[in-house]
């Protein structure tokens, strides 16, 4: 006691804004169920393991740590189905209301200590003679919620999520009809057809009508939408789910969306609907939604779950938790762990990344990349189970999931995100974050040619950028099986109008060869608008893109995320032929070739002119305000609805939200290679701060306000050392090049109908043989779907 007692004064007592990290070690993934436990420092508040304790004692000297040990022990099997069961509510996966696998299997039993270093000297806790600042930093410890659940809160904080629907405008002044009609207790059946399932009741006149057709062919016949669309009555409420609660599930046609309607009540009683005898008897559309999820083809075949997959274990074989709808997060950091630079430079380097960061590690980026690397790569965390009882093993992503989303409004939520957008979301941070060493995306960054012909003078324009990704289009007309297709959608629709179903294990989709999609790419385009120096005014140009250099590892990119003509989000169900084997050579980039003459340097035209009514009108759609300028530029201000048409036409371009600059226009090097957003840099500059610490903020934060701010907070020593880094590929700046030919090493697939929804999966070719990672499970591929990926990985062959 006496040595504890000579600590007090480097003893501190928690207070709100204090992170405490008890839930898992900084520097690695044990936690309090890890045999040896985990340490919470009283001074930092800092969790550690067994590995990391001495170390972090040596380079901070902070001496006194609580030790909490956890053991699981199971449930009698006859026990655990005790208590009410748990209703899932939301689309995730490990978060409250949520998939929460195990629920009832297990209870915990918790035990703490006190453990003063460098000697490891134990004292039980609670004890009864501990001084008074011990006993009170230890309860608050204990009190206090963890670190991670913080921030899940702060990530759940103003989004959607299975639960929380804005208010409709239409509950409050909702017109309904007396029209004498009373809605029975059961019984219930379309009006216009004879389903007697999923069923809605229209608060405003009292009809029942079958809803819409889900893309599994199940659903309805869509009667209660085109009664919509002839009464333009708004609200209407599920049949099946109203619950004693005053629970249910109700749409706006007007709003497009599930929202709440707070005066159900009256609004049921209306038509004679007593809330409190009412029993949820039909699934909301969030349980449908997970249903069909499960049963669509194209999961059965990503998650190979007509196979009995072998499990794997030991190092390079550990999976990711899915920590709410990470799986995009989970399939990304196990492709990047199979490429040598990143494991030199985070795993190789992890006991020096370790050493010289102990202020604040859980915030340190390299050290969570570290971390996370040696978690995945050690094998400590990927054990044989001893029974078959137990549990699959998986490490969470929580301290890095936080980190590296922490100022992105998406990324820090819980909702699904487009893997391809994190990716090189992921590659811009540690780009930043390595800025005076070199970085490990350097094995996926290539140069990119684009060359301009001047459809008046012939004359040629060279220009080059770089590129981490290449982003492939997919012609559907190019499909080698369009008489199966059509032959597969006629049989459909025979059965459909027949009310039958195919069977769902038959499924024909388009098959296109990855040529196709290479000769899209290649094709050359007509671009207008595009300001020629030799005749100083604006004319069109064929423009042809080629590959200036070929990286170590090449990723691809199929764009198969669209929008239909309602400006619904939708993904091709397509099947791409990927070859194992790739050869580029056709896309190889050779610069000024005999015979051209290039357009001459110098002159501008006057800058762009936006009409500020349409922009305005563009934006309020929702639509990027670089995106809204482009289209204002390329139409040449005519209306709005050209403007809206070349939006539509071109939301899947992959400059669509990048800064706008003329085709044409030259572009100076430096930091004027960057276009911050006008409107943007004065509210920027509003806040107090210069035009140049504007300009770096919100290059830094591609055009964000929202975080441009704390980007300049955060980073006071960059801007006094007038970093002149540029967005943009400087003259001379360096590409590994070698051999054009690749074999497929990896490929990322995801399973839903948008980017909104669905789920990820990583295959990796590991010691020749493929692997799948689905979250915590790594398993051998039997049947990998090479056709069905979304992000592919090629090696170069040199």
């Amino acid at each position: 006691m006496d040595e504890l007692t000579r600590h007090l004064g480097k003893i501190n007592i928690a207070s709100n804004g204090d992170r405490i990290y008890k839930d898992e070690c900084v520097y690695s993934f044990d936690t309090p169920e890890t045999p040896t436990g985990l340490y919470v420092s009283l001074t930092s508040f800092v969790g550690l393991g067994q590995d990391h304790v001495l170390r972090y004692y040596q380079q901070t000297g902070n001496p006194v740590y609580l030790h909490i040990r956890r053991i699981r022990r199971e449930v009698p099997s006859e026990h655990q189905g005790d208590g009410p069961e748990k209703k899932i509510t939301r689309l995730a996966i490990g978060t409250v209301d949520g998939f929460m696998p195990d629920q009832q299997k297990y209870t915990y039993d918790e035990s703490y200590r006190i453990v003063v270093l460098p000697e490891f000297t134990s004292i039980p806790y609670p004890a009864s003679n501990l001084p008074e600042k011990v006993e009170q930093a230890i309860k608050v410890i204990l009190q206090m919620e963890g670190a991670w659940a913080v921030a899940q809160m702060e990530a759940a904080a103003n989004t959607w999520d299975g639960e929380v629907r804005s208010e409709s405008k239409h509950a409050a002044s909702l017109k309904q009809l007396d029209n004498g009609k009373k809605i029975p207790p059961s019984g219930w059946k379309c009006e216009k057809c004879d389903l007697t399932q999923n069923l809605w009741l229209n608060l405003t006149d009292g009809s029942i009508l079958c809803g819409r057709k889900f893309y599994d062919g199940s659903g309805g016949n869509g009667h209660a939408v085109e009664h919509y669309q002839t009464t333009g009555y708004p609200l209407a409420v599920k049949l099946g789910t109203i619950t004693k609660g005053g629970k249910a599930d109700v749409f706006s046609y007007d709003e497009d969306d599930m929202v709440d309607d707070p005066n159900l009540s009256a609004h049921l009683s209306h038509w004679g609907i007593n809330i409190a005898q009412m029993e949820k008897t039909d699934k909301s559309m969030i349980e449908l939604e997970l249903d069909l999820n499960q049963k669509f083809g194209e999961w059965v075949s990503l998650q190979e779950a007509a196979s009995k997959l072998t499990p794997l274990y030991g190092p390079g074989y550990t999976g990711l938790t899915n920590l709410g709808n990470s799986c995009y997060l989970n399939s990304v950091m196990q492709a990047l762990f199979i490429v040598p630079d990143f494991v030199k430079r985070y795993v190789d380097m992890a006991p020096r990344i370790f050493e010289q960061t102990y202020n604040d590690p859980a915030s340190n980026l390299n050290v969570q990349m570290a971390k996370l690397g040696v978690g995945l790569l050690s094998g400590k965390y990927s054990q044989p189970p001893k029974s078959d009882d137990e549990s699959r093993q998986g490490i969470p992503p929580r301290m890095f999931k936080v980190l590296i989303g922490r100022g992105h409004n998406e990324f820090f939520s819980n909702r699904q995100q487009d893997a391809q957008e994190f990716f090189l979301y992921l590659i811009n941070i540690l780009n930043r974050n390595n800025r005076h060493e070199a970085c490990p995306t350097e094995c996926f960054k290539f140069n990119v040619e684009e060359r301009y012909q001047c459809g008046k003078s012939s004359k040629v324009k060279y220009t080059y950028r770089p590129e981490y990704i290449l982003p492939l289009p997919i012609p559907m007309e190019a499909a080698v099986n369009k008489d199966e297709v059509a032959a597969y959608e006629a049989q459909k629709k025979e059965a459909e109008a027949k009310g039958q179903k195919l069977d769902s294990n038959i499924l024909v989709r388009p098959r296109i060869r990855l040529a196709s999609c290479l000769e899209s790419f290649n094709s050359s385009e007509m671009v207008e608008q595009f300001y020629s120096s030799a005749l100083n005014e604006k004319t069109t140009a064929r423009k042809t893109t080629r590959l200036a250099s070929f990286p170590d590892y090449l990723l691809i990119h199929l764009k198969k995320f669209t929008v239909k003509e309602d400006w619904t989000p939708i993904k091709l169900d397509v099947a791409v032929e990927m070859p194992d084997v790739l050869d580029l050579s056709s896309m190889r980039g050779n610069g000024l070739q005999p015979g051209e003459e290039l357009l001459p340097d110098g002159g501008a035209p006057p800058p762009p002119v936006y009409d500020a009514a349409i922009l305005s009108q563009l934006t309020d759609m929702g639509f990027p305000p670089n995106a809204c300028k482009r289209a204002l530029y390329f139409t040449e201000n005519r209306s709005l609805q050209d403007a809206t048409n070349w939006v539509m036409e071109h939301i899947a371009d992959s400059n669509f939200d990048d800064p706008f600059v003329p085709p044409g226009v030259d572009v100076k090097s430096g930091e004027d290679k960057f276009v911050a957003d006008q409107d943007a840099l004065e509210m920027v500059m509003g806040m107090g701060f210069t035009q140049e610490q504007a300009t770096r903020a919100l290059k830094a934060t591609n055009n964000n306000l929202e975080r441009a701010a704390d980007w300049i907070f955060s980073h006071q020593a960059e801007l006094d050392a007038l970093d002149t880094d540029s967005s943009s590929s400087p003259p001379g700046e360096s590409f590994r090049d070698g051999s054009s030919r690749y074999k497929l090493v990896g490929f990322i697939s995801h399973m839903g109908t948008s980017w909104m929804v669905g789920h990820y999966v990583c295959h990796l070719l590991k010691e020749d043989r493929w692997v799948i990672f689905n979250d915590e499970k790594v398993a051998l591929s039997e049947n990998p779907p090479k056709e069905l990926g979304y992000i592919y990985m090629y090696q170069r062959i040199d």
